[in-house]
């Protein structure tokens, strides 16, 4: 089945009020539906821009901003479940910091269906910054969602450059990785960038990113942002002979769109210049 996928290159607002953002979210859906796009991805942190709302002296706090945006939580759902369904397309939202029940917080990212349904992963690996600074804890599933395009999983940003998480994602179905990201330096877009290349390669997959871009100076937490978002593909028969179906202009606000067949994951996997994805238990005899 193809299925055309639109990725974020998204930029920090400073929001004036609720319906700003409100306002920012639609007109952002409704350009990629217009492109005719099913599947949408927005970065890893993207809510972010919500903590303008509460004043310099929460945006300039991180512990404040946290608490802060759990106030805005439920609104936020309402805003992306409302979106999913109006314009019947899949929204991963991006990351939003969720305050669970034992007071901890984690980098939950949501998948919003159009059926109404809304699920999320949590980040697994948690970079320094949200160890040593921001104290957001590691998530404990790792999880794959089931939608009409076949099953979709999401890796985290960080988590991207682990191959173990992505392999037990493909070998539970997935064919296609989201990956919202977030990285303040060059460096860090291009690991957050390699690992999704070879994480496509490795499981013969599409993995697609999307980065925040830009600068918000206000904002303790997103003040510099570097990317450019990319869908990655396996490299083989039928597909770019580097493994990009598409990529953005780095730093820019846009979005990157391209069809995917997602079929094509299980063709090239028996019929393929090479078995990455069957011949990956090989290396456990060494």
């Amino acid at each position: 089945m193809n299925v055309k996928i639109a990725t974020a290159q998204y930029d920090i607002s400073f929001l004036e009020n609720w319906q700003h953002y409100q306002s920012k979210a639609e007109r952002w859906v409704t350009e990629a539906v217009e492109q005719d796009a099913k599947i949408l991805l927005f970065p890893e942190y993207a809510s972010m821009e919500l903590a303008s709302l509460f004043g310099k002296d929460v945006y300039s706090s991180l512990s404040k901003q946290l608490a802060a945006m759990q106030s805005l939580h439920d609104d936020y759902l309402d805003v992306f479940q409302t979106l999913a369904k109006k314009y019947q397309c899949i929204v991963q939202a991006g990351s939003f910091p969720v305050k669970i029940e034992s007071g901890a917080y984690r980098n939950r990212a949501y998948l919003f269906i159009p059926d109404g349904r809304i699920e999320y992963q949590d980040k697994l690996m948690m970079t320094r910054f949200e160890n040593e600074q921001w104290l957001i804890q590691k998530g404990d599933q790792l999880k794959c969602f089931d939608t009409d395009y076949g099953k979709i999983a999401i890796s985290i940003c960080y988590d991207s450059e682990f191959p173990m998480l992505a392999r037990k994602q493909v070998e539970a179905g997935a064919n296609l990785i989201l990956v919202p990201s977030c990285t303040d330096t060059l460096a860090g877009y291009n690991r957050v960038k390699i690992g999704c290349q070879a994480r496509a390669l490795e499981n013969q997959c599409y993995v697609v990113q999307s980065p925040v871009v830009g600068n918000a100076p206000w904002s303790e937490a997103v003040d510099v942002n570097v990317g450019a978002a990319a869908i990655y593909t396996p490299v083989d028969y039928g597909f770019p002979d580097d493994g990009i179906l598409a990529v953005g202009e780095l730093n820019a606000v846009q979005w990157v769109v391209a069809e995917v067949s997602l079929s094509a994951c299980a063709t090239i996997r028996e019929q393929g210049q090479v078995f990455n994805y069957r011949d990956w238990p090989l290396q456990n005899a060494f």
